[in-house]
């Protein structure tokens, strides 16, 4: 035929146009699309020629003719004779049932790298049999109106474009339907493929009716994040029997439900996929999924102006700083990051010995140890999937990488395809290595005050037995840290068997409450596990509390301690023997518990103990000002009686989960003395290389790793111009402090510094009037907001935090307990319900939520709001005077 060709003969680009071409190809290779043909631009010029003749010359020879000439021209335009036979006939070979019709233009310049013409010429869905030769023409018209022509201005296209061929396919009903990309069409990211999809016809996505389910898929065809859009009940554009799927018959359970399957967002990926490889560029497509089942593709073209991006390759990396920033927030150095690195690769090797993995297997994965954290852009993460490797080795890996997920705080699981890479192991031989498994655990729990016990004496042994650090040649100093290391070190086991019993236990009682006593935001749970006075962690706050008592009906005091220098506080302090003495004391026992305290460069209390002189006069202010709050757990003890037998084995856990959380705090207590025993070993070794001119200033110890340290005394450096190497390091690193930092979470391939991922910042949310959160310490508080973003800072001026404000923070670690006690309340946008902030504030009775989205740009020194501790919500209210 002259002037109609089907999708199954030969691509032929001059015939077919462009997104006819690219269907023909893909048909040749045996993609599913539905049945059409195409009719030519020749048809086109047939048609005109017919009806114009001598204006069809002038055009063709590109005089000068008036666009709104040409329009004219085109007003009457019908089908030739010859071309509405060849388009009869081929719809009684092809349709001989007859049917509905999608009619498309399919130009040679459309669906081009550079510019696809998408949404320029005319579409036209549901047409009739008898309808189809006035749509074609139509087409044709949509071709040559004035918005094309502005636009193919503005992309630098001749003023006059070819005619177009017109693309008419069998019309589907599709249940769902929607678009694709290759590549991600934003970042340029050639490892990630996006989806999206409605209900019904995917002309309500391109539209703008619909809101659409999201999904990305990486370069293994796994899906690593779904955006679940709420579906308006509103009618769709089509009726039913057009669309499949009307909006208005959708029940509210089905609004909230994801529009595809699994199975159906990894066909689509495979096909997206696999017509980015038989057009030789990512691709662009239109699919649909029919009320059979079966995906169709509807059209595929490039993506048009796809940046540039390098083709990531290798290993993907998870890094998710969710819980670690509360233990190193912001940017580190480099000797503190070689110090948690070599920790924790040690301390979760010996976890595994003792929980009794084979040690072949574990040297199998002595990377995996070796790797649990990552510093990128100075800022230390978890490197997530490693620790998943990990708790993969353990029996029972489904039910404990919740109660992992729940301690780390990490707000987005593990998709499942990459959870099924990782456990390599059968549920049957899962099932039967926990069998064979409980007697060791059961053991472990059984021993673990032991453990314990035995842990901290030779803790307090080994640090009772300090040297003089002052008189130690740096040779010296290097032998007595690596002496240190293999004391305590391999010794490490206690605290980690606690911690992981810890997160079971905890797990297991929110599991228990939710299902026993309807326990939905965890109150119940969190009441429960209150440990009345037990930790050590609350033992600062007390401390501060009893010193701002005693000063507290003493203004002039409280104003020396709140604006006085360290050498007028100390003169002070002499005439005031009591308070002296409870100072001193507690300096002798919390020194080292200072703000960033696992940060060896942070400046601790021994060096600078105005903040805690700064605290006692702020709690002093504030003695009486905080407003009461209320703890409402209605049928709480009700609930709990009702339970009858269950009650034993609620008992039972919660009396372990006590015990579990009160040691692991009192053991991160121990854990931080040695961090302060390292921190003054290191700052000597620092004066020690001051003093040999090898260094600028003793601090500058920090921007060098253990191991240049080491090697620089023992004569296996390879770099000895230490001055150079400190000087670089802390231009890279004071670049990383001026930089927006990465996100919280994020996804690398091959080398991380190479292809850092998503580096956007997080979207700006709703100004609502509330904000969700994990609560984590019941009790109802309304105040005033006071928002701290550098606690250093709010400490050296307590007269700028309002007397009962509630605190809100990013993150918190143990040396804000300076802060906590003259609080109202507390909002965290970081943390997890086993953080130190949940637990500490738990026993201070303190009302407390955690892991509050955007909280820090959400709320405003003086707003006002209303907390509820045990449901987790915080709401904005009106000033009270």
């Amino acid at each position: 035929m002259k002037y109609v060709v089907r999708l199954q003969d030969r691509p032929d680009p001059k015939r077919m146009g462009g997104k006819a071409a690219h269907l023909a190809q893909l048909v040749e290779r045996d993609f599913l699309i539905p049945q059409g043909f195409v009719v030519t631009p020749a048809a086109f010029m047939d048609s005109l020629t017919r009806y114009q003749g001598e204006t069809l010359r002038d055009w063709q020879q590109h005089d000068n003719i008036e666009v709104r000439e040409l329009q004219n021209l085109l007003a009457t335009l019908q089908l030739g004779e010859r071309v509405q036979s060849e388009i009869l006939q081929t719809l009684a070979e092809m349709f001989p049932y007859g049917g509905q019709f999608a009619v498309r233009s399919s130009a040679v310049e459309e669906d081009q790298t550079q510019q696809s013409l998408a949404g320029q010429l005319s579409t036209f869905l549901t047409v009739k049999p008898e309808d189809l030769y006035d749509k074609i023409a139509q087409v044709w018209r949509s071709a040559y109106r004035e918005t094309v022509m502005i636009y193919r201005q503005r992309q630098g296209l001749p003023p006059l474009p070819e005619p177009p061929a017109v693309l008419v396919q069998q019309m589907l009903e599709p249940s769902v339907a929607g678009v694709a990309f290759g590549a991600d069409p934003v970042t340029g990211r050639r490892n990630i493929r996006l989806i999206s999809a409605v209900y019904g016809l995917g002309t309500t996505l391109v539209s703008g009716e619909s809101d659409a389910d999201t999904f990305y898929l990486d370069n293994r065809n796994q899906i690593v994040q779904r955006q679940i859009a709420r579906k308006v009940k509103a009618a769709c554009a089509n009726p039913l029997s057009d669309s499949g799927v009307s909006v208005e018959t959708l029940d509210d359970r089905r609004r909230f439900e994801s529009t595809l399957t699994d199975t159906q967002i990894l066909d689509i990926g495979q096909l997206v996929r696999r017509a980015g490889r038989e057009l030789g560029a990512p691709q662009d497509i239109e699919w649909a999924i029919a009320q059979t089942g079966q995906l169709y593709l509807l059209q595929s073209r490039p993506i048009t102006a796809l940046p540039s991006a390098p083709e990531p390759t290798g290993l993907q990396q998870i890094w998710d700083n969710s819980n670690i920033a509360e233990s190193y927030s912001g940017v580190t150095t480099p000797l503190t990051f070689s110090f948690a690195r070599r920790a924790y690769t040690e301390v979760y090797r010996q976890f595994c010995a003792v929980m009794g993995i084979p040690r072949q297997e574990i040297q199998q994965r002595d990377r995996v140890f070796a790797n649990m954290i990552g510093l990128l852009q100075g800022r230390i993460y978890y490197n997530l999937l490693n620790w998943y490797r990990v708790l993969a080795m353990l029996p029972g890996f489904r039910l404990n990488r919740q109660f992992m997920e729940q301690m780390m705080g990490v707000k987005e699981p593990l998709p499942e395809t990459i959870v099924a890479e990782i456990e390599t192991k059968s549920r049957w031989q899962d099932g039967w290595n926990l069998g064979r498994s409980l007697l060791s655990l059961g053991l472990n729990l059984i021993t673990l005050p032991l453990r314990i016990w035995s842990f901290t004496r030779h803790l307090k042994k080994v640090l009772s037995q300090q040297q003089d650090l002052s008189y130690l040649r740096i040779d010296e100093l290097a032998n007595y840290y690596r002496d240190i290391e293999q004391q305590l070190l391999p010794q490490w086991r206690a605290p980690i068997i606690n911690d992981f019993f810890a997160m079971i236990f905890y797990g297991v009682l929110r599991k228990l409450t939710a299902g026993w006593c309807d326990d939905v935001d965890g109150a119940i749970a969190n009441t429960l596990v209150q440990q009345a006075g037990q930790m050590i962690s609350i033992q600062p706050a007390r401390q501060i509390q009893a010193m701002a008592q005693l000063i507290q009906d003493n203004p002039a005091l409280i104003e020396t301690l709140s604006q006085g220098t360290l050498s007028e506080i100390q003169a002070t302090l002499k005439y005031h023997s009591e308070l002296a003495q409870r100072y001193d004391a507690y300096l002798m026992q919390f020194s080292d518990r200072c703000l960033d305290e696992l940060k060896l460069e942070s400046p601790t209390l021994a060096d600078n103990p105005l903040p805690l002189l700064r605290s006692i006069s702020l709690v002093a202010r504030s003695q009486d000002s905080r407003p009461a709050h209320n703890t409402p757990l209605p049928h709480f003890k009700r609930r709990l009686r009702s339970l009858g037998i269950k009650r034993v084995l609620l008992g039972l856990v919660v009396y372990n989960a006590r015990r579990r959380l009160r040691d692991r705090e009192n053991l991160r207590f121990e854990r931080t003395r040695v961090f302060g025993l390292a921190r003054k070993i290191f700052l000597e070794m620092g004066k020690r290389l001051f003093a040999l001119d090898a260094i600028v200033q003793p601090r500058d110890i920090f921007s060098l790793d253990i191991a240049e340290i080491l090697s620089f005394t023992e004569g296996t450096s390879t770099c000895t111009d230490l001055k150079s190497l400190v000087a670089l390091r802390q231009a890279e690193f004071e670049r990383y402090r001026q930089a927006t930092p990465l996100p919280s979470r994020f996804c690398t391939y091959g080398v991380p510094y190479l292809y850092p991922g998503q580096t956007a910042s997080p979207s700006s949310m709703p100004d609502a009037s509330s904000r969700q959160g994990l609560g984590c310490s019941t009790g109802v508080v309304r105040g005033r907001v006071k928002v701290i973003r550098d606690p250093q800072q709010a400490l050296a001026d307590p007269e700028g935090i309002p007397t009962g404000a509630i605190l809100v923070a990013e993150r918190t670690d143990p040396g804000w307990i300076l802060l906590f006690p003259a609080a109202a309340g507390l909002l965290v946008e970081r943390g997890s319900l086993l953080s130190h902030a949940a637990i500490v504030s738990r026993e201070l009775g303190l009302p407390a939520i955690v892991s509050i989205p955007g909280v820090m740009t959400w709320l405003e020194d003086g707003d006002w709001v209303e907390l509820d501790g045990g449901t987790g919500r915080v709401e904005k209210i009106e000033p009270r005077l």
